[in-house]
């Protein structure tokens, strides 16, 4: 899954001077060496920022789906 999101994401954006942070899990590491991709090791700091604004997109997300719920995909489009 890691690797299907990197392959994904350099197809969509120029990754050359982008700097990964992130934590001790090793198959993400790994996966980043394997593309070739540069990455930091933060156990604080600048990471910890990072991960806030994925907790408060994932708390508010399901709020967010259940007012559209009943709405149909082309609304979307207006």
């Amino acid at each position: 899954m890691t690797e299907r999101f990197l392959k994904e994401l350099s197809e969509k954006h120029t990754l050359d001077d982008a700097v990964f942070l992130v934590d001790g899990a090793k198959h993400l590491q790994t996966a980043l060496r394997r593309f070739g991709l540069r990455f930091r090791y933060e156990k604080h700091g600048n990471r910890n920022a990072a991960e806030h604004v994925f907790r408060v997109i994932k708390r508010h997300t399901p709020s967010f789906s259940n007012c559209f719920s009943h709405a149909k995909p082309s609304t979307a489009e207006s």
